[in-house]
């Protein structure tokens, strides 16, 4: 027993020992965050501005400006900011002038430490103008366009905002042209896209709230949405899922979707994006949520229903008959690119019984000498129109166009003229392909469904295609975008909400918002809208 309590007494003495040295070695070794480890402005105007240099190092574009102010007590001061992001300006005429030349300190006592805050309140004409201590507050504020204002025996730093940097102008968006409605798409600014929104909502409880996502690119994020109108568990939601991103770098708005959306294995996204103001603000008067990414004209939306890839924004400028035609001609070509070249398939190889007489001898003759089984034919056709697609939409907009359309005409001519592919092949892959581009935003979800369609089709026939079309409907109301099934008003079925799915009924007649969405305020406008010519005994009175 002695020993074993001998024992244990030199085993804590050794473990006791060990971690002093530890505590020691820990004090004496530098930090790995380098040289500069304070976090805060210390009162000497010298000791920030290294440590800042230290921070920033040797860049071109990083602007140092030292200068003295107020000549009977020849204070200290310098500048920070970078060239090319701030307006020179605003530095020189609201900055440096009230500074130099018109300064109103007083000059019966030595500087106070709040003497930043006399200068912030009395001397500079900036619209915004904030305080901070802190030295990565400061160095990201700069590095957003913002000047740095240090003072000497100050240890506080003004962050004055003089951003003012080159962008494109507003213009129409490339991606959803209209014939009638808005011609204005949101561009790269941040501020100018929030600027957009505001005009299509004049209303105070549009809430906007920003923060910075990415260690290392610091972009600038912003939530929109109607307060009182938008779901506040769906905005925590958002702002949890926002939060919990940790990565280095987010350059467009298609990293943040990757990072929030429900069903990251799925090939449907379940957030949605748009160029054009008038489609997001109209989004945000249903309930949903808007996020903006700075550096991108695209804006996610969220959440997303299936059918809002079939709707487009100018079907609620235009009377609603030829609109809701138009939009069960969507359906109908989103179901011609996915399972075309699946049923050609599956009644060559198949089916044959089910193709009309006159027809089945037409395409055999066309079929005859061609060395390729129809599920062969379809899977090279399909691959030989994503690479053309492919060509056309990565080159110049005038050389595209012209291989697009010259590698289509000659590349099927020429595989017919051969005898490698038949002619029925080459007319169902171009109607396909017609047919992909009347809902771009179901592109890459077609593609992918249309190989699957075709292979199933070539081993199993009609069966094939049957039992694939029953997964893809099951897998599609399984998903969730934020918690909104993503078939609805399908699945749930909410009768109210198919006014606007397959067509588009009128608008006084829409009076509800989506029940699914529009969770605290279902009532979008008034019940008795519908127009209507005036009464005989009105007239006769006026």
């Amino acid at each position: 027993m002695g020993v074993v309590l001998r024992y244990l007494i030199k085993k804590s003495k050794f473990l006791k020992l060990l971690s002093q040295n530890a505590l020691e070695r820990n004090k004496q070794e530098p930090s790995q965050d380098g040289p500069n480890t304070l976090t805060n402005l210390s009162q000497s105007l010298k000791t920030n501005l290294d440590l800042i240099k230290g921070v920033i190092g040797n860049n071109y574009d990083v602007v140092i400006r030292e200068f003295t102010f107020d000549r009977q007590r020849q204070v200290n001061a310098a500048l920070i900011y970078l060239s090319g992001m701030t307006d020179p300006t605003i530095i020189n005429e609201s900055i440096l002038k009230p500074l130099m030349f018109e300064s109103r300190l007083s000059i019966n006592s030595a500087p106070k430490l709040d003497d930043v805050e006399m200068i912030r309140t009395t001397m500079l004409s900036v619209g915004e103008v904030n305080k901070s201590v802190n030295i990565d507050e400061i160095l990201d504020s700069c590095l957003s366009g913002s000047t740095i204002l240090l003072v000497n025996n100050c240890h506080e730093a003004l962050m004055i905002m003089t951003a003012d940097w080159k962008s494109r102008s507003v213009d129409e968006p490339k991606t959803e042209s209209v014939v009638r409605g808005p011609r204005e798409g949101f561009i790269e600014s941040l501020l100018t896209n929030t600027t957009l929104l505001r005009r299509k909502i004049k209303n105070s409880d549009l809430t906007i709230e920003s923060m910075k996502i990415g260690q290392r690119t610091k972009t600038s994020v912003s939530i929109a949405y109607i307060k009182g109108l938008a779901n506040p568990l769906l905005i925590e939601e958002i702002k949890r899922r926002l939060n919990d991103i940790k990565t280095d770098s987010i350059l467009e708005s298609g990293y943040i979707e990757q990072f929030v959306e429900d069903a990251p294995f799925s090939i449907f996204s379940t957030v949605a994006n748009t160029e054009k103001p008038d489609s997001a603000a109209a989004k945000i008067l249903e309930g949903r949520v808007a996020i903006l990414i700075d550096g991108t004209p695209f804006v996610l939306t969220v959440p997303m229903l299936l059918i809002e890839s079939f709707q487009c924004s100018e079907d609620y400028y235009s009377r609603p008959y030829f609109v809701s035609f138009i939009r069960m001609i969507r359906y109908l070509a989103y179901a011609i690119s996915i399972f075309a070249p699946a049923t050609y398939v599956a009644l060559t190889t198949f089916h044959q019984e089910l193709i009309p007489t006159p027809l089945l001898f037409s395409m055999a003759a066309a079929q005859e000498g061609v060395p390729f089984p129809a599920l062969v034919e379809a899977m090279g056709m399909g691959v030989v129109f994503e690479i053309l697609r492919e060509a056309g939409v990565r080159l110049p907009r005038p050389v595209g166009q012209a291989v697009s359309i010259v590698g289509a005409l000659v590349i099927g001519q020429s595989a017919v003229t051969a005898g490698l592919i038949g002619a029925p092949m080459v007319i169902v892959v171009a109607l396909t392909a017609v047919a992909s581009f009347v809902v771009p935003a179901q592109t890459d979800s077609g593609g992918i469904l249309r190989i699957l369609f075709v292979i199933l089709a070539g081993f199993s026939g009609g069966f094939g295609i049957m039992i694939g079309f029953i997964g893809l409907l099951i897998h599609l109301t399984s998903l969730r975008s934020f918690g909104t099934p993503y078939l609805s008003p399908l699945a749930p079925l909410s009768v109210s909400d198919l006014k606007d799915s397959f067509i588009r009924a009128p608008l006084w007649a829409m009076i509800a918002r989506p029940r699914t969405i529009g969770w605290h305020d279902p009532k979008r406008q008034e019940f008795r809208l519908k127009p209507s010519p005036p009464l005989e005994e009105d007239t006769q009175s006026k």
